[in-house]
């Protein structure tokens, strides 16, 4: 969940997002497990461990991505969701995170002030995550986003089935980067966002 490149060529450079270590091309391979119920357990455990880091200031801590769908396939890396009131101000929340031994790793201010911080098992972790922080005044377009498609995914079997499959397939291939692989399922998970939206509970208001 990071902003796409702009098309166009002309278009001045974007600051580099990445403020953490950099891994080098190919250096990830995307390794797809089979569906795991602990991973819904490390979830609840990080969750807790944030909420007890940022008291108030965590407004909403969500378990997204595949691994949030049981019955879905997924790389085994916790993606989890927290809302904070300002994404910007980052003294508020990174300190605290820091302290229970995650790391700032991406800074988007052209696109929603959105961040990334990451725990690794390479640097100590127990398990992989990453943690994307948005705030629900710039941010709520892509929290529905990503609620929406979770929430859809858990309860359409049919659907599941057919994102695992493209997983699966994807996965196969070699890719410069994970964000790459990620990319190349743009379609089928708008097609199923697109689905999310038709919904009669989606409607504004």
């Amino acid at each position: 969940m990071t902003q796409q490149p702009d098309p166009d060529d002309t278009a001045p450079a974007r600051p580099d997002p990445v403020v953490g270590e950099r891994r080098p091309p190919w250096s990830v391979p995307v390794i797809i497990e089979d569906p795991d119920s602990v991973w819904a357990e490390w979830f609840a455990t990080d969750a807790e461990v944030i909420r007890s880091a940022l008291g108030p200031v965590a407004l909403a801590v969500d378990h997204v991505g595949s691994t949030s769908v049981p019955g879905l396939p997924a790389k085994p890396i916790i993606d989890i969701l927290l809302q904070v009131p300002d994404s910007a101000d980052e003294d508020a929340y990174v300190p605290a995170l820091e302290a229970v031994g995650y790391g700032l790793q991406i800074r988007e201010p052209d696109w929603l002030e959105h961040r990334v911080l990451y725990q690794r098992r390479d640097r100590g972790a127990p398990h992989d995550i990453n943690l994307h922080v948005l705030s629900p005044d710039l941010g709520s377009a892509e929290i529905a986003r990503l609620l929406g498609l979770r929430d859809w995914l858990r309860v359409h079997d049919d659907d599941r089935s057919r994102y695992a499959a493209v997983k699966r397939s994807l996965a196969t291939r070699r890719w410069r980067s994970v964000q790459d692989y990620a990319d190349a399922k743009t379609d089928i998970v708008e097609e199923i966002l697109a689905k999310v939206a038709r919904r009669p509970d989606s409607a504004p208001g």
